[in-house]
């Protein structure tokens, strides 16, 4: 089987910065992540989930920060502690407003619902 490859844009500066910022995101913890963001998304690595949201997003005219973790039970207890209610755990988790809005479920949801624009304006990752 043949592999792909890697896609380069050629910008190696840039793409080391985006990559240093990827890191300081990575390594930092997911409550002050989300405290100085709008909007995160909290996903596996590689999770076609987490693609959709940001997709809908980006679609949207949100740039959201995106925290990926390896391994979902890394990161439970700080959900539980986020959480509204004590259990409420799906992955991809978007963050909006520094509270946590639910999974992909919820956020099509309230999309579909015509309530996502203004609670996106509401928290400052919309500006129209």
């Amino acid at each position: 089987m043949q592999q792909a490859i890697p896609y380069s844009t050629g910008r190696a500066t840039w793409l080391g910065q985006a990559e240093a910022h990827e890191r300081r995101v990575a390594e930092g913890s997911l409550r002050r992540v989300v405290a100085e963001n709008p909007v995160v998304v909290v996903g596996s690595a590689g999770c076609c989930m987490s693609h959709v949201v940001k997709r809908l997003l980006q679609g949207l005219g949100v740039n959201p920060t995106v925290f990926e973790v390896n391994d979902s039970a890394q990161l439970a207890e700080e959900f539980v502690a986020g959480a509204d209610k004590a259990g409420e755990f799906t992955m991809p988790a978007i963050f909006i407003g520094g509270k946590l809005m639910g999974g992909l479920d919820r956020l099509m949801a309230v999309h579909i619902s015509g309530e996502l624009v203004p609670i996106l304006k509401q928290a400052g990752a919309l500006w129209l």
